[in-house]
């Protein structure tokens, strides 16, 4: 993998890129669609590329291990082959849906021991079988296993936590450079900087990380509750750390609003499953503000979704149509919406590389977030 840092702002950290892979090139920012059992849900593969421009999508560790198993992935020849998506893809290393399980995992210097949410099977993640994992899945790029604090979370905690990920990090850098691509392409791994909200953990895990020389890096254990403020203050003292010739992804990130104050703070790439676990209630991003489509008051709106924003699903259907889908629980609701949202999200981080290379993104993006945020 290669990244080509093509124009920074003068204004703000906001930065233009070009990240390489064997499955193709992404300008960068990006906002990477999660599909985490193979699929973006609602979403063919066909209005991924061609009506939402996706450039990259996500897949996760831990549900496509347990279901259908990387028996199923390999003899289909990788995730790639399995789900026909020939772009990039990312997987998330599991450790986060792992956590999350608070009451079906123990947490031990080798690894996690788990029960599957699925059959209450157990399993074991370890650095080094979760490489494995992610090469038999055959992601362009594999994130490291660590640890995901919960927020709030004590200091002594979060260190704990933190140095535990470092070691791991270890772990998995020597695992995965002591095996081979699986598919006969390359394959790539980012470490994740990790610290909660705690200043001095996240300076010394963003050095640490830093100090391994990936080709990529992660900031991750934000978004997970605290204050947007601390996400943003977090966020800005580890761009400051972080190499600047190497992309940074900021981990399940967010709203609308979110994505641009991380591209203003020098992040390059996003993922989160906002835009289409929202369309599947109703809520819709546009380029005016966000709009609850169940409300009465679209009932005879004929207009379409978001004519500013183009494509064939914003443009060609009504509001109105589109609340009597939601309304009447019909399948294609959930459809069109999800394809509207991720339109509106891959516009958005393309507008705004335009105005970081035109040279006014932050005035640009100061009107954006008051835009956007707006409930209409």
């Amino acid at each position: 993998m290669k990244f080509e840092l093509q124009y920074t702002d003068a204004q703000s950290k906001a930065r233009v890129g070009e990240i390489t892979t064997d499955h193709g090139k992404i300008q960068t920012p990006i906002f990477m669609p999660v599909g985490t059992q193979g699929t973006v849900k609602a979403v063919h593969q066909r209005e991924l590329k061609e009506d939402v421009k996706a450039e990259i999508i996500l897949g996760n560790t831990y549900h496509l291990y347990l279901r259908p198993g990387l028996e199923t992935i390999e003899q289909a020849g990788g995730l790639h082959k399995f789900n026909g998506w020939d772009k990039p893809i990312l997987t998330d290393s599991g450790g986060y849906q792992v956590f999350s399980l608070s009451n079906n995992r123990k947490i031990k210097e080798e690894g996690v021991v788990f029960k599957s949410h699925i059959d209450g099977s157990k399993h074991v993640f370890t650095p080094e079988n979760i490489m494995d994992i992610q090469r038999t899945i055959g992601a362009d790029i594999i994130m490291a296993f660590d640890e995901c604090t919960p927020y709030p979370c004590d200091h002594q905690y979060a260190k704990t936590s933190m140095e535990r990920t470092h070691r791991w990090l270890k772990r998995c850098v020597d695992r995965f450079d002591s095996t081979e691509d699986k598919y006969g392409y390359s394959q790539t791994l980012f470490p994740i900087v990790q610290g909660s909200t705690f200043k001095d953990l996240r300076i010394q895990s963003a050095e640490t990380i830093a100090s391994f020389e990936r080709e990529g890096n992660a900031i991750g254990g934000l978004s997970v509750g605290e204050p947007a403020e601390d996400m943003y203050e977090m966020t800005d003292l580890v761009t400051d750390i972080l190499p600047k010739d190497k992309p940074r992804y900021l981990m399940g990130v967010g709203t609308p609003a979110n994505i641009l104050e991380g591209i203003g703070l020098g992040i390059d790439m996003f993922d989160c499953v906002m835009p289409t676990r929202q369309a599947r209630h109703g809520q819709l991003f546009t380029t005016q503000g966000i709009i609850n489509i169940k409300n009465q008051k679209w009932e005879r709106d004929f207009s379409p979704i978001d004519e500013e924003l183009g494509g064939y699903v914003s443009t060609f259907y009504s509001k109105a149509y589109l609340r009597h889908l939601m309304r009447a629980q019909e399948l294609l609701a959930a459809q069109i919406a999800s394809v509207h949202n991720l339109t509106f999200y891959l516009w958005l981080v393309k507008e705004a590389r335009k105005h970081i290379i035109e040279g006014d993104f932050r005035e640009w993006k100061d009107i954006m977030v008051k835009k956007l945020m707006q409930r209409l």
